[in-house]
């Protein structure tokens, strides 16, 4: 279930404040992956912003 277009324009990623991109079950951070690109869950719709529960990138 896609995320409201409104939601995800004022969210940002907790780490480094920018902006996340939608994926199909997580919202990804937009900055270079040398400073970030963690992705976080969402669950039942909800996103889970928490940096302890995000995932690194590979």
């Amino acid at each position: 279930m896609p995320l409201e277009a409104g939601l995800l324009e004022i969210l940002a990623c907790p780490a480094c404040h920018a902006p996340l991109e939608e994926t199909d079950t997580e919202l990804v951070c937009t900055a270079e992956k040398t400073e970030c690109g963690l992705a976080y869950p969402v669950r039942d719709g909800i996103p889970v912003l928490l940096v302890d529960e995000a995932r690194r990138p590979a």
